[in-house]
C-alpha cells in the first residue's frame, strides 16, 4: 500500500540558506521526491542528507514517535520542524497510523522502560511494607495502580525490553507497536540487529506490507536494502537518484570484501 505519494519542496526565504538543514546540498537541490513503491530505501554516506530528509518528513507528516518526545517537542528536531514548513506532502490515502523511529530513540526507549519497571516494582514493595498490618482489600487497592502499569507493560513487551538482547528487543518493540495501514519512517533500523536478526526484520517487513503498511527507511545495510521490489534512492553528490541494488557501492564493496578480505586488510 502506498499512502504517501510524494514530497515537494517549497521555496524558503534567502535568510535561511546558510542555516542547517537548509544548507545541506541535497536539501537545496530537492525539487520533488516520489514514493512509487511500498518500501523505499534512502541510501548514502554519512552526511549525505538522508537522515535529515527523513526527520523533516516525519515532522511534516506529524508522525508518532517511539519514546518520550514527539516530533513537535523534541529539541533535536527543531531545525527539521522549520524545514518541514517548506515541504508539501501528497497523499494517495492520508494516514495518521505508523511511527517514526531512530536507532537512538530505541535505545533510549528501552532504557526508560527499564527505569519505569523498576520504579513500579519498588512502589509495590513499599505498599506491601506500609500495608502489612492492614486488610488485603486495602492493600489490593493501594497496589492496583502500580500492578496495573506493570501488567500493561508485560502484555505489550513480555518480560521487558531489557530482558532480551538489543536485537530481540527491537523486533519485540516493532511488533508490539505495529498497526495496519500505517506509514513507518525508520532511520538505520539495522543498528541493534545482527545479520540473522536483519533477515528476521525483512520477514516482519513482509508481514506488515501484507497489512497495507508503507515504509521509508534510511539504511546502510546491504541485507535490509535487498528487500525485493523496493525502490532505492541514493543520496550522492547533493543529488537523489534511483538506483538498482547491484549498482550500489554498499553492495559492490561488501561483496568484494567478502570474496577477498585479504585484498583490503593488507593495507591496514
Amino acid at each position: 500500500m502506498i499512502h504517501l505519494r510524494s514530497l515537494t519542496r517549497r521555496d524558503w526565504p534567502e535568510r535561511l540558506d546558510a542555516d542547517f538543514p537548509f544548507n545541506v546540498p541535497v536539501i537545496r537541490a530537492l525539487d520533488e521526491l516520489r514514493f512509487d513503491a511500498p518500501v523505499t530505501f534512502l541510501v548514502g554516506e554519512n552526511g549525505s542528507g538522508k537522515s535529515t530528509l527523513l526527520e523533516a518528513l516525519a515532522c511534516a507528516a506529524g508522525s508518532v514517535t517511539v519514546g518520550s518526545e514527539s516530533v513537535t517537542t523534541d529539541p533535536s528536531l527543531a531545525p527539521l520542524r522549520e524545514l518541514a514548513h517548506h515541504l508539501k506532502l501528497t497523499w494517495a490515502k492520508r494516514t495518521r497510523r505508523g511511527f517514526f523511529l531512530r536507532a537512538e530513540d530505541f535505545f533510549g526507549f528501552a532504557k526508560s522502560q527499564a527505569k519505569i519497571r523498576a520504579e513500579m516494582q519498588a512502589e509495590l514493595k513499599r505498599v506491601d511494607e506500609e500495608y502489612k498490618d492492614r486488610s488485603e482489600t486495602a492493600k489490593g487497592f493501594a497496589r492496583m495502580p502500580f500492578a496495573g502499569e506493570l501488567q500493561a507493560m508485560r502484555s505489550r513487551y513480555g518480560d521487558g525490553l531489557e530482558a532480551h538482547s538489543h536485537g530481540e528487543s527491537f523486533l519485540a518493540l516493532f511488533q508490539s507497536r505495529f498497526v495496519p495501514d500505517g506509514l513507518y519512517l525508520l532511520d538505520e533500523p539495522e543498528a541493534p540487529l545482527s545479520p540473522i536478526r536483519q533477515l528476521g526484520f525483512l520477514s516482519l517487513l513482509k508481514d506488515m506490507l501484507d497489512r497495507n503498511a508503507q515504509f521509508i527507511i534510511a539504511t546502510h545495510s546491504p541485507i535490509i536494502m535487498a528487500y525485493p521490489e523496493a525502490a532505492i534512492l541514493q543520496f550522492d553528490g547533493g543529488k537523489i537518484t534511483q538506483v538498482a541494488y547491484d549498482d550500489l557501492e554498499h553492495v559492490t564493496l561488501t561483496r568484494a570484501f567478502l570474496n577477498n578480505p585479504e585484498a583490503y586488510l593488507r593495507h591496514i
